[in-house]
């Protein structure tokens, strides 16, 4: 169930991206909110449901935006991966590092995008802007601040919602006394 939220709300973000936040300003920039899902997903779900979770978005996403079919799908398995192998046996307390993480793996998904693109098809791309670069990864550090406050509350929620309702499984079998 958590599973479908967490899809439907994937899909929610990337119909906001595709099209509502289009009409931000170019030099405000637009966050990528499916990549700051894609992050919280690796910090909390296991291994299955993230991938799950993962592939699916990824999916859409190329679907939706890309202009060379797997390479978002393989970004968002490739990132999920590698955010769920640093945050899995961390010593550091979560919330120290869950918000810079978020900055700097976008920025350097950002400059490896870049450097595939620029030896798969070289001379298609516009030319590298360390500036703009830069400020689209100060853009998705400020935007997971909000992002991660929402994400955990809906997470909490869904999870209380789960444990109330096995609790109430277990009374209704007549013995209380266990």
């Amino acid at each position: 169930m958590i599973t479908l939220i967490f899809t439907l709300l994937g899909v929610f973000l990337l119909v906001a991206e595709t099209s509502f936040l289009q009409f931000f300003p170019h030099w405000l920039g637009t966050p990528d909110l499916v990549f700051i899902l894609l992050v919280f997903t690796a910090y909390k779900f296991d291994w299955f449901r993230g991938l799950l979770i993962a592939f699916i978005l990824g999916w859409l996403t190329d679907v939706v935006s890309g202009m060379f079919l797997g390479t978002y799908l393989l970004q968002s398995l490739v990132l999920f991966a590698i955010i769920k192998f640093l945050s899995q046996n961390s010593p550091v307390k979560e919330t120290a590092y869950q918000i810079p993480l978020v900055g700097i793996s976008y920025f350097v998904v950002q400059c490896g995008f870049y450097l595939f693109f620029s030896m798969v098809q070289p001379g298609t791309l516009p030319a590298w802007s360390w500036s703009k670069v830069v400020q689209d990864t100060v853009i998705m550090f400020v935007a997971a601040i909000p992002c991660f406050v929402f994400f955990n509350r809906l997470h909490e929620k869904i999870n209380k919602r789960r444990a109330a309702v096995r609790s109430l499984r277990r009374r209704s079998s007549g013995n209380s006394f266990r």
